[in-house]
Parts: structure tokens; C-alpha cells; sequence
């Protein structure tokens, strides 16, 4: 049973639902995430580059994410928090989604992964005192609530010197027309509702909700479908997804 949502958390129920009736098909690369498989390649090495960075590791080592205590939160079926792992890093991946944690369990196990995942909220997690040397937010800030609230409580978990990093979508006219229109209805890469394009939220929105919240933005990113490699590749072009990291201060 998923967990109970009452008023003060930013996790929006009708979305957690969605996510729940699909939560079975995570793992298929052909299924209803297949998408979200072909962009992970590009997600894991931003996530790589800015944290090598940010704590002076080399990014070609194997275990270059080693000891680094890293949040996954809303990490639905563990795509992203995997290959995390696989690098060395120490992960709790978190998600309203009771199937979902399920889902992520049974994977790990299959591959001999140790990752901590759990049926929670971010809010829950910063109530207990958890702290992370990066918290992520990836493909996250879309559906929530309150996008200021859930950015705070995020940057509230991140230890002094440590990094935050969220991936989501732009609301332009691009977007709606690329991401809901041609994604959804038209190639039908997503379940249609998937998105709702008046919650995506805009470079600018994210970044200042960052800055309220005491974290320095230190790098942003484009990310774009090449049609001709069949795959996703970083650009310049932020107008449809991004993603954008920011650090707090020592």
C-alpha cells in the first residue's frame, strides 16, 4: 500500500497514481519507458561530471562516485539510482510509489546492487534529519505541487559543500508542441498524460527557487533527441528539457 499524502507534502496523489498503474513496465526498454531508457546514458554522465567536479574525483575511474551519499528522489523503478551505484555511490532511492519501490527492489537484488530504497517523500526524509552529498531531482520538479516548497526542502538535505541537480521541462511553446503533442499523442514514446504542460517549469523558476533556498547555481544543460544517432545528446537548448546543478555553500 502506498503511503498516506496528507497536506503538508508537495507530492501531487493524481500523480503518483499515474505513475503506479505503469510501475510493472520500468524495466522493459521497449515498453512505455523506453524513452526514458535511451535518455539515461546522457542524465548518469551529467550526474558523473558535475559530482567529479564538484568533490574533485576523476571522472574515468569506475568507483569515482565512491562513499558520496546521494538522494534519488521520486527514483520510480531505480533507472538512474543503478547505474549510481555501479559508480561507487552510497543511494537512497526515494518515491511516493509504493510499486515502484517494489519494482526497484526486486531489480537490485537481481543484480546484486545494495541501494536503499524507500516508500517516502523528500519531506519525510528532511524531517528525520537525512542529509545527502547530493540530492537529484530528475524529471521530478514537473509534478509536484509546489515546485519553491519541494525545491527547499530538497536543498535542506544537502550537507554543507555538497550539490543538488534536477532535470525537467521548459514551458514553451516548443515544449508542449515536442514534449506532450509529439511525445504523447503523436510518437506515443509516453502514456498519454504523462505531462501536464502548465506544470513545467522554466529555467529561470527552478534556478530562483535554488537561490531562495541558499544553493549557488553552478551549471545548466540542454538536452535534445538527435533523430539520425537515435539518441539524446546535451545542446544549448534549453527551450524543451534541461537540467541545471547548484551547489551549496561549505
Amino acid at each position: 500500500m502506498s503511503i498516506d499524502l496528507d497536506r503538508s507534502t508537495t507530492v501531487d496523489a493524481a500523480e503518483v497514481a499515474r505513475f503506479e498503474a505503469i510501475a510493472r513496465t520500468w524495466w522493459d526498454p521497449r515498453g512505455k519507458m523506453a524513452t526514458l531508457h535511451k535518455f539515461n546514458p546522457v542524465r548518469v554522465g551529467w550526474v558523473k561530471e558535475a559530482a567529479c567536479a564538484r568533490f574533485g574525483r576523476d571522472p574515468h575511474r569506475i568507483d569515482c562516485l565512491a562513499d558520496l551519499r546521494i538522494l534519488d528522489i521520486g527514483c520510480g523503478g531505480g533507472i538512474l539510482s543503478e547505474p549510481l551505484a555501479r559508480l561507487g555511490a552510497n543511494v537512497v532511492g526515494a518515491d511516493p510509489a509504493a510499486t515502484n519501490i517494489e519494482v526497484a527492489k526486486l531489480h537490485a537484488a537481481q543484480g546484486g546492487l545494495s541501494i536503499d530504497y524507500r516508500n517516502t517523500t523528500a519531506e519525510s526524509l528532511a524531517a528525520a534529519g537525512e542529509t545527502f552529498d547530493i540530492v537529484l531531482a530528475m524529471e521530478v520538479v514537473e509534478h509536484v505541487t509546489d515546485v519553491p516548497l519541494f525545491v527547499s526542502v530538497c536543498a535542506g538535505m544537502v550537507k554543507p559543500g555538497g550539490l543538488m541537480v534536477a532535470a525537467t521541462l521548459n514551458r514553451t511553446l516548443k515544449s508542449w508542441a515536442l514534449a506532450i503533442v509529439g511525445a504523447e499523442y503523436v510518437l506515443r514514446w509516453l502514456p498519454v498524460g504523462t505531462h501536464q504542460w502548465d506544470k513545467f517549469v522554466t529555467p529561470q523558476e527552478l534556478e530562483a527557487a535554488m537561490q531562495s533556498a541558499g544553493l549557488s547555481v553552478s551549471g545548466e544543460s540542454g538536452v535534445m533527441y538527435n533523430v539520425l544517432a537515435d539518441r539524446w545528446q546535451l545542446t544549448r537548448d534549453m527551450d524543451v528539457n534541461y537540467m541545471i546543478s547548484a551547489e551549496k555553500p561549505a
